[in-house]
């Protein structure tokens, strides 16, 4: 049994609401999902994110990735021999953890599919629901509380605040998002690098004054900026999630020994795929940090590998998969569903994805 044909599809999907961050505005997600088929006609799919601004990846480059160096790597070679080929996948090229991530989890949705089991089966995990917060795009307090309560109306409890577009305003944000929704809901940040090491020190003390109970804070200072990141840690009582600051084992280490933060975020489109994945997150837990595992705005194929991966593994917080909700139609046939607040696996084989929606998207290979 072997590989034969590698495609990839271009993808661009509304959101039916416009995502805003620090770092980037979209109202679509743009990515590329990667086909992989064996001998006997089955297909296992992945996913490449586009996120210029976190990653570097792009559509077109994690595109030629594929087409040009992985794709021709994997034809002709045993896709039942998962941990070789995955290994493969890693030395082929440097970086590029995206187009690894994708060809990556297709690997693993084939071997899935070939025992006729779930992915989450595949990794060793029994459940098919996984719990999800929901984010809160950047904006005003106003539009925020208001955002809040519908989120909330939606069935989640846990909810994640975009800020670091404005410190002087963020303490405000924070305090109309709890005054709207009350004590009953959890509340995140995320400042996606937004803030320097003074400015989240202020907002974050200034929350815990207030009472405003903010479960955690995600990535307050730039990626690069570790000692900012460690400085931060040491005078807040809240936890400090390193979300960009962490793409692989090496940056883990670095985190781990500056004592930086309390948590890490673990995306298969920043380290490069399900096997990377399950190695921060064991290295993670061995060093007492807490755990979470979350996307990109990427499809229901990355969300399922990811929700796959939680189920299987589970982490110390609730897992940050929501991306997929936001979009106003799928690209594929199949896949996760979400029921309220729950990330819902579906009980057939792999991602249980049966093709794409084929008027939407635009194949090579």
């Amino acid at each position: 049994m072997t590989i034969s044909a590698v495609r990839t599809h271009r993808v661009s999907a509304p959101l039916h609401t416009p995502f805003v961050t620090a770092l980037r505005r979209t109202t679509t997600v743009d990515t590329l999902v990667v086909e992989l088929v064996d001998s006997d006609g089955r297909s296992g799919f992945g996913e490449a994110p586009q996120v210029w601004q976190v990653t570097g990846a792009s559509v077109a480059g994690a595109q030629a990735c594929v087409l040009e160096l992985l794709g021709p790597r994997l034809i002709g070679r045993d896709p039942d021999d998962l941990v070789t080929r995955c290994a493969e996948v890693q030395r082929t090229v440097v970086g590029n953890e995206a187009a690894k991530a994708a060809v990556d989890v297709a690997l693993h949705d084939l071997a899935a599919r070939r025992l006729g089991v779930p992915l989450v089966r595949l990794l060793g995990g029994t459940t098919l629901r996984v719990p999800t917060d929901v984010t809160l795009a950047a904006g005003d307090a106003v539009d925020l509380a208001t955002a809040a309560r519908q989120r909330q109306a939606d069935g989640f409890g846990v909810l994640k605040l975009k800020v670091g577009t404005d410190a002087a305003g963020d303490l405000d944000r924070v305090r109309a998002v709890r005054a709207a929704v009350g004590p009953g809901t959890r509340i995140r940040l995320d400042a996606n690098q937004g803030w320097t090491p003074r400015e989240a020190v202020r907002v974050i003390r200034g929350i815990e004054d207030a009472g405003l109970d903010v479960e955690l804070v995600e990535q307050p200072v730039a990626r690069w900026d570790l000692d900012g990141l460690a400085w931060v840690s040491d005078r807040v009582s809240v936890p400090i999630l390193a979300d960009e600051a962490v793409f692989g084992v090496r940056d883990l280490v670095e985190v781990i020994r500056r004592r930086a933060a309390d948590l890490v975020n673990v995306k298969l489109a920043k380290c490069g795929g399900l096997h990377p994945a399950r190695t921060l997150l064991d290295l993670a837990t061995a060093h007492g940090l807490g755990t979470v595992v979350g996307s990109m705005m990427e499809s229901q194929v990355g969300i399922g590998a990811a929700a796959s991966l939680v189920a299987a593994y589970g982490t110390t917080a609730v897992a940050d998969l929501d991306a997929a909700w936001w979009l106003a139609w799928s690209p594929v046939q199949g896949g996760i569903r979400y029921d309220g607040a729950t990330v819902v696996l579906p009980d057939a084989p792999g991602l249980g994805i049966s093709g794409l929606t084929e008027a939407k998207v635009q194949t090579r290979g």
